[in-house]
């Protein structure tokens, strides 16, 4: 193999190139070195304060662990508090609307109700009007004899 051929670099779909350079003479197989395509490196580091909270292990016995224990079951406790209230209140909520549209249905069915009572009256009134008052052009016309002579 030629030299350029074993120094190729071939892109990775992770934004990571492999070089791969030729071996020594010492008979040791290489390991492929990975190289970010991008400049930024692609990956977030943690941040300072809390890189060193992962590695420190407090002694079970120590009171800063103790504390810790505390503080941590007050917020546990707390927002279970929290979320067990706001679950109460969701249920208060939904029986106050359900009553509410029990209410609201009961008095559509009164309005529709009284609406077809209305509807009723207005039609039997109208019909009435409409038996009493005769059409314009079948008036009968009464005739004056001495009108009609002269």
């Amino acid at each position: 193999m030629s030299k350029t051929s074993q120094q190729n670099s071939a892109g990775d779909a992770h934004g990571v190139s492999v070089i791969h350079t030729p071996a020594h003479s010492s008979g040791l197989q290489q390991v492929p070195q990975l190289v970010p395509l991008s400049p930024g490196g692609g990956g977030k580091a943690a941040p300072p304060s809390k890189q060193g909270k992962k590695n420190s292990f407090l002694d079970r016995n120590s009171d800063e662990y103790r504390q810790r224990r505390e503080r941590n079951n007050m917020a546990v406790k707390k927002s279970r508090l929290k979320s067990k209230q706001k679950a109460q209140d969701t249920l208060q909520r939904v029986n106050q609307l359900k009553e509410e549209n029990e209410r609201l249905e009961a008095k559509i069915k009164l309005l529709t109700k009284e609406l077809s009572v209305l509807k009723d009256l207005f039609l039997e009134h109208a019909h009435n009007l409409a038996d009493n008052v005769q059409p314009v052009g079948t008036e009968t016309t009464t005739t004056n004899p001495e009108t009609n002579g002269q």
